[in-house]
C-alpha cells in the first residue's frame, strides 16, 4: 500500500480480519463499533483462492504494491515476511517459482521477487472472466492498496488508493455490480500529489465489503 495513506493500516500480512457491526444511534452522536479479529485456520483456507484463474485473479490484484525490475522480475517489498511468505505459496500452487530475501543488513524489509509470466500491471479488470476472479482481484489489490484506521477505536472506514485513477474506475464499476457502493474518487492534496487517488466505501456497504471481499 502507498506510505501516503498514513493514516491506515494496509492489510498485507494482516493475521486478523476486520469485523464490522454499526451499533445503535445514540442522542449525542452515530457510533459505529469494529474489532479486529484473529482468522482461524479453517477461516484462513476458506478465504484462500484456490483454482488457478482465481489465484491468478488475486496476484493480479496484489501486484498494485510491487515493481517491474529492469531483469523483467516483479518484485514486492515489506516490512516482515508474513504477506510474502503467503504470496510465495500461491505462486507456487500455480506452478511459478519466487524467491524472498532480506534487502540489507540494518533494515526489516523483505522482497519478494518472481518471472511469473501472467503478471500484467495493465490488466483490465472489467475483462476479468468471473464473478469469483474479481472478487479475488480487488481482494488482492484491497490487500495491496487498501486500508483502515490505525486505532481500532476511530471511526471505521474502508479505503482504497492508487496512483493509476482509471485503475479505481474499474474497481468501483465492479464493487457496484457487486451490490457495494463507493464513494467518490478524489485527490487528497494536489500540492502533496496531484496523481494519488482514493475512495471510500460507503457506510451502507461496509459490512457487505468484508463479507464479500475481505482481507
Amino acid at each position: 500500500m502507498s506510505n501516503k495513506a498514513t493514516s491506515a493500516d494496509n492489510q498485507q500480512g494482516s493475521r486478523h480480519f476486520v469485523s464490522y457491526q454499526p451499533s445503535a444511534y445514540s442522542r449525542k452522536q452515530k457510533a459505529t463499533s469494529w474489532k479486529l479479529r484473529k482468522l482461524d485456520p479453517s477461516e484462513t483456507t476458506r478465504r484462500t483462492p484456490f483454482s488457478k484463474k482465481t489465484i491468478e485473479a488475486y496476484l493480479l490484484g496484489a501486484i498494485h504494491d510491487a515493481t517491474f525490475s529492469s531483469n523483467k522480475r516483479y518484485r514486492f517489498s515489506q516490512k516482515g515476511t508474513e504477506w510474502l511468505i503467503f504470496l510465495q505459496k500461491l505462486f507456487k500452487k500455480i506452478g511459478y517459482n519466487s524467491w524472498i530475501y532480506k534487502e540489507g543488513s540494518d533494515r526489516d524489509i523483505y522482497v519478494l521477487e518472481t518471472f511469473a509470466s501472467f503478471l500484467n500491471f495493465s490488466l483490465n479488470p472489467l475483462k476479468l472472466k468471473s464473478r469469483t476472479e474479481k472478487i479475488n482481484y480487488i481482494r488482492g489489490f484491497f490487500d495491496a492498496e487498501g486500508g483502515i484506521p490505525r486505532n481500532k477505536n476511530a471511526r471505521f472506514y474502508i479505503q482504497l488508493v492508487q496512483n493509476d485513477k482509471s485503475k479505481l474506475e474499474k474497481i468501483k464499476i465492479i464493487l457496484f455490480n457487486l451490490g457495494i457502493e463507493t464513494g467518490k474518487i478524489h485527490n487528497p492534496s494536489k500540492k502533496v500529489d496531484p496523481n494519488y487517488w482514493r475512495m471510500y466505501i460507503l457506510s451502507n456497504s461496509k459490512n457487505k465489503f468484508v463479507r464479500i471481499i475481505g482481507s
